[in-house]
């Protein structure tokens, strides 16, 4: 796993959150959410997860999930 960085809900994604994500971190964000987000890379693919309890990823056949975290 790979470190990639945090963020502010509400503020700017930083760059290097992939374009892919993006719309699903704003969907996740429109719930009222508040908290911050950290993005790792795993296997290659991107993972942001919010300290709320949620986690944007790229599946292996690369569709883009939104959900709360599995316990």
């Amino acid at each position: 796993m790979q470190l990639g960085t945090r963020w502010a809900t509400g503020t700017e994604a930083p760059a290097s959150v992939p374009a892919s994500l993006r719309p699903a971190i704003a969907e996740v964000e429109s719930r009222g959410l508040v908290g911050h987000w950290t993005l790792t890379w795993l296997e290659g693919r991107a993972i942001a997860e919010l300290d709320a309890g949620w986690e944007v990823l790229q599946s292996a056949s690369g569709e883009i999930i939104a959900r709360p975290f599995e316990d």
